[in-house]
């Protein structure tokens, strides 16, 4: 299983401050060190974290493949495919969400030309997507060469059956539920998730994962087989901040190898 690591909240402290530190791009080695396989990042329309100049800079310099996540916007499009990154994963973006709320919508008129401006570029371009059957299939007709699975609602409620984020002000109103519907609905999404994984798998395209994977969750995604790759980032960025980052990064492969 392959750990990409998504440096995007390094960002964030530095743009808490508005200075040029932490900087995203010490990160890359410290990762490269530490056994990662991938950096990845988000460039939003709002440029709320990383920004164009981290871009470069970061694609550039690492030693690593990068795989850039980004909405289907015009401008960002002729940026990327100038600077070329290893993949491209396109993402569904709102400017009011903390974070990538869901999978994206795949009947977008514009979107085959885009997956094509980005492979003539050659690059490859990935789909951040629900894991449902039909949105695979309409994945590979478009053109992708692979999928991210959207393990949110996984995650969320996972958070609210294994931990106290149920007593939290940031609790989860729509999953404040009984332990045993939780239950039952984690094994549900776990299940969904596992089947669309293979159903990719047969279909030949790249199999990933990730969106609020952490050190309690992560494993039982790891252990599907269709799946190659996990994209992890808020976890492993808030735990550097009490271990440091290269612990950090060892604790989370020992789990999902």
């Amino acid at each position: 299983m392959n750990l990409g690591l998504n440096i995007d909240h390094i960002a964030t402290l530095r743009e808490a401050r508005k200075i040029n530190e932490p900087d995203p791009l010490e990160a890359v080695f410290v990762a490269k060190n530490a056994g990662v396989s991938q950096i990845t990042i988000h460039l939003r329309e709002d440029r709320r974290h990383i920004h164009d100049d981290d871009v470069r800079a970061i694609i550039n310099a690492s030693v690593l493949p990068v795989n850039v996540e980004c909405a289907c916007d015009e401008g960002i499009v002729e940026f990327l495919c100038e600077q070329k990154p290893h993949k491209i994963t396109l993402v569904p973006e709102k400017r009011e969400e903390i974070t990538t709320e869901g999978g994206l919508n795949l009947t977008q008129n514009n979107l085959k030309e885009i997956i094509k401006e980005f492979q003539k570029c050659d690059i490859q371009t990935a789909l951040f997507i629900d894991p449902k059957k039909d949105t695979i299939k309409r994945a590979k007709a478009l053109g992708a060469t692979g999928v991210e699975l959207h393990t949110g609602e996984y995650a969320n409620v996972h958070l609210m059956l294994y931990s106290n984020l149920s007593r939290h002000k940031n609790a989860i109103k729509s999953l404040d539920l009984t332990r045993d519907t939780l239950s039952q609905k984690l094994q549900m999404t776990l299940s969904e998730i596992t089947t669309c994984a293979s159903l990719a798998e047969e279909l030949g395209l790249g199999v990933f994962a990730g969106h609020g994977l952490n050190y309690q969750n992560a494993s039982a995604i790891a252990k599907i087989k269709s799946i190659t790759e996990l994209n992890i980032g808020h976890s492993i960025i808030a735990r550097a901040v009490f271990t440091g980052l290269e612990r950090a990064i060892k604790d989370m492969l020992e789990l999902i190898k």
